[in-house]
C-alpha cells in the first residue's frame, strides 16, 4: 500500500492568516498503481498534468485519470482528499498517518490559522465551512477564523499561495455558502471571481524558476452558465493557459465547463454525507472530492464497514449498514475485529471492546484507530470504484452498493470530543455545544457530611444511593 509523507514546514505569523512561510522538506514515497503511457495525454501546464484513461461516451459520465504534479506520486482519480484541521488531519500524527493509512492528499483551508503539516490543497475555506455573518465584498470573501468572523482579501489569498507553496490552489469564489444569491448579486459573482482570479494568476506568474510550480484551479460558480459567461469565456479566451483544473461547488456546474477545457480535472467542494452520494457525482464525471463525512463519522464513533460494490445477493431483505455505533453496549466484550477481512492497522491489532473502551473512557487513542479504519474503507472503496469503471460494470455495481447498503450512516449513541468554535454556527440564546469540564462540589459537600460512611462490602448501586458515586452507562 502506498504512503505519502507531504512535510512542509514553515514559520507561523502571528496574523491568523499566515503570509509568510518558508518550505524546508518535501517527501513522497509510494507506488505508481497505473501507468503514464496508458492514458492520453492533452497539454496542460507545467505544473500539473492530468490524463484521462478513455474518452467517456458522453461529457458526464464517470471517467479513470492520473493526476500528477512535478515531485509527486501520481493519484488515480476517482479520488477524494482528507480533510484537515488547522493544517492537519484530526485525530492523526503525521508519522501515524504516513505509517498506517493510504491517505495521499490533503485538503487545507486558509481560513484556518495553519500549524506545522503538510498540506497539498490549498482553498480558502473550511470544508465544510461555519456560514460567515457578513457579506463578500469586492476586496473579498467573509471567513470565520480561530478569533472569530473577519474578511480574507485576495490580494491577502494570492500572497499566501504564493509563499506557501501548495500543489494545487484552488481559486478564490464569490460564493456564500447556505445563502441563494438574488438577481444583484449573480450579476457581481462572475465580475469579483474573474478578478480575483487574475490577481492570483499575476501573484503566482512572477515567479523564480528555482520554486516549484503551483497548479491553479478555476472556479465554476453554482449559477446558470448563461449568468456566468463572460467569466467562463475569458477564462477560454485569455487565461487557459493558466487554468490547471476547475473547482465546482455543485455538481450541476459540470454543464458549464467550457467544451474545449473539459479535459482538465475536476475538483468538488460539494455537500456528499456518504458513499452513495460519491457514487452519483462519479457517475457524472467528477474526478477528486473532499469528504468531511469521514471525520464526522470518526467523531461519532462510528466505524465505516460499507465496500464497493458489496456482498452480493443477500437472502436477508434488510439493507446493510453503511457502518456501526461503537458506542453501544453489544461491544463491551466483542472481541471482532471492527471490519472483518480489513486489514488496516487498527482492525489487525485491535478489537471491538477495546475501541469501545477507550471510547468510554474518552481515550484520545479511540478516535486515532476509528479515523485510520475509516480512511482505509474509504480508500479500498475508490480503488474498488476505479476497477469497475475499467471493467466497464461500473453502473451495475452501483445498483448493487444501492440494494445492498442503506443511504445514511447510523446515528450515535454517544458523544465525540470536544467541539471547537469554527465547527458550529452560534445564534443568539443557544445552550453550550459542551458541557461543562467541572462543577460545583459545595451541595455534594453538605450531601457527604450528612451522609454516613458506606461498609467496605458495599456495591456501586450503595455508593450510588449514599452520594459517594455517579452511574455514567
Amino acid at each position: 500500500m502506498g504512503h505519502m509523507s507531504l512535510c512542509i514546514t514553515f514559520r507561523r505569523h502571528c496574523s491568523p492568516l499566515p503570509t509568510r512561510h518558508h518550505i524546508s522538506r518535501l517527501k513522497l514515497s509510494g507506488p505508481r498503481a497505473l501507468s503514464l503511457s496508458a492514458f492520453k495525454q492533452p497539454e496542460m501546464s507545467k505544473a500539473l498534468k492530468f490524463e484521462v484513461g478513455e474518452t467517456p461516451h458522453r461529457d458526464c459520465s464517470p471517467r479513470l485519470g492520473l493526476l500528477s504534479l512535478p515531485g509527486r506520486q501520481p493519484i488515480n482519480t476517482p479520488h477524494y482528499f482528507a480533510v484537515s484541521s488547522r493544517g492537519c488531519v484530526p485525530h492523526l500524527t503525521q508519522d501515524m498517518m504516513k505509517d498506517n493509512t493510504g491517505i495521499k492528499g490533503i485538503y487545507a483551508a486558509l481560513e484556518d490559522s495553519l500549524q506545522e503539516d503538510a498540506l497539498l490543497v490549498l482553498g480558502p475555506r473550511r470544508h465544510p465551512p461555519v456560514p460567515a455573518r457578513a457579506a463578500n465584498t469586492n476586496a473579498g470573501i467573509s471567513i470565520q477564523t480561530g478569533l472569530g468572523f473577519s474578511t480574507l482579501e485576495s490580494d491577502d489569498y494570492a500572497e499566501a499561495a504564493q509563499k506557501l507553496r501548495p500543489d494545487i490552489v484552488l481559486g478564490m469564489a464569490d460564493y456564500e455558502y447556505s445563502k441563494r444569491p438574488g438577481v444583484k448579486r449573480v450579476e457581481k459573482m462572475g465580475d469579483r471571481t474573474l478578478a480575483w482570479f487574475e490577481e492570483m494568476v499575476a501573484s503566482l506568474g512572477d515567479e523564480s524558476n528555482e520554486l516549484p510550480e503551483v497548479a491553479l484551479f478555476a472556479p465554476v460558480l453554482p449559477i446558470e452558465a448563461g449568468q456566468q459567461s463572460d467569466y467562463l469565456n475569458r477564462l477560454q479566451e485569455d487565461l487557459a493557459d493558466r487554468v490547471s483544473g476547475w473547482v465546482l461547488y455543485d455538481v450541476a456546474s459540470i454543464d458549464s465547463i467550457p467544451p474545449t477545457m473539459r479535459h482538465l480535472p475536476r475538483f468538488a467542494l460539494t455537500d456528499i454525507r456518504g458513499p452513495h452520494e460519491i457514487l452519483n457525482q462519479i457517475s457524472l464525471g467528477l474526478d477528486a472530492f473532499v469528504l468531511s463525512f469521514i471525520g464526522q463519522a470518526t467523531d461519532a464513533g462510528i466505524a465505516l464497514t460499507f465496500d464497493f460494490p458489496g456482498p452480493g445477493l443477500s437472502k436477508s431483505r434488510n439493507h446493510l449498514a453503511l457502518g456501526i455505533d461503537m458506542w453501544s453496549t453489544t461491544h463491551v466484550s466483542d472481541v471482532s475485529p471492527l471490519l472483518d477481512g480489513c486489514t488496516c492497522y487498527a482492525c489487525k491489532n485491535h478489537h471491538r471492546a477495546f475501541i469501545r473502551h477507550l471510547l468510554d473512557a474518552k481515550e484520545m487513542l479511540a478516535w486515532v484507530l476509528l479515523q485510520i479504519h475509516n480512511h482505509h474503507v474509504v480508500d479500498s472503496f475508490f480503488a474498488n470504484v476505479g476497477q469497475s469503471i475499467s471493467h466497464g460494470t461500473f453502473e451495475r455495481d452501483c445498483d448493487s452498493f444501492a440494494k445492498a447498503f442503506q443511504r445514511d450512516l447510523p446515528v450515535t449513541t454517544g458523544r465525540g470530543p470536544r467541539l471547537r468554535g469554527y465547527q458550529v454556527k452560534s445564534g443568539p440564546a443557544e445552550p453550550r455545544r459542551n458541557p461543562p469540564a467541572f462543577r460545583s462540589l459545595e451541595d455534594a459537600q453538605e450531601r457527604l457530611a450528612e451522609a454516613p460512611l458506606p461498609s467496605s462490602d458495599a456495591d456501586g448501586e450503595d455508593l450510588e444511593r449514599r452520594g459517594f458515586a455517579e452511574k455514567l452507562t
